[in-house]
């Protein structure tokens, strides 16, 4: 199921922005370059725009940044948080149980749908206080 996740790569569970970070300086007409922490000095510091993102101020937004730990191949573990959400999906004659999962390191927004029977496998103590 999920396990370690490389950073910038593509999928339902990739980070989808991390920050928010200083731009340092413009690096040509569509490209910046950020401020990044130390954690993340194995990662190339310029960016083009399609890869930022505004961040718009609101002085009652209290950013809390926690990054996950990054390994030296810039990887990070990712576990299951717990369920959301549970839904029967019918096809012609079989019924299949999903359950919404909430990942670590996302939100609710980016929580997935997956086969209650591999997550029972993988992850039982989810269902604890569900059965």
């Amino acid at each position: 199921m999920r396990g370690v996740k490389r950073f910038g790569v593509r999928g339902k569970l990739s980070p989808r922005y991390l920050g928010p970070f200083e731009i340092l300086e413009r690096v040509g007409a569509v490209a910046y370059k950020l401020a990044l922490p130390p954690r993340l000095t194995g990662v190339h510091d310029v960016f083009h725009v399609s890869n930022l993102r505004k961040y718009v101020h609101d002085p009652e937004h209290i950013l809390s940044f926690e990054l996950s730990e990054i390994q030296g191949d810039m990887t990070y573990e990712e576990f299951s948080a717990y369920i959301i959400d549970r839904e029967v999906r019918k096809l012609r004659n079989r019924e299949i149980p999903y359950v919404k999962v909430r990942w670590s390191n996302h939100d609710d927004r980016e929580a997935t749908w997956e086969l209650e029977s591999a997550m029972r496998e993988h992850y039982p103590h989810l269902f604890e206080n569900l059965d």
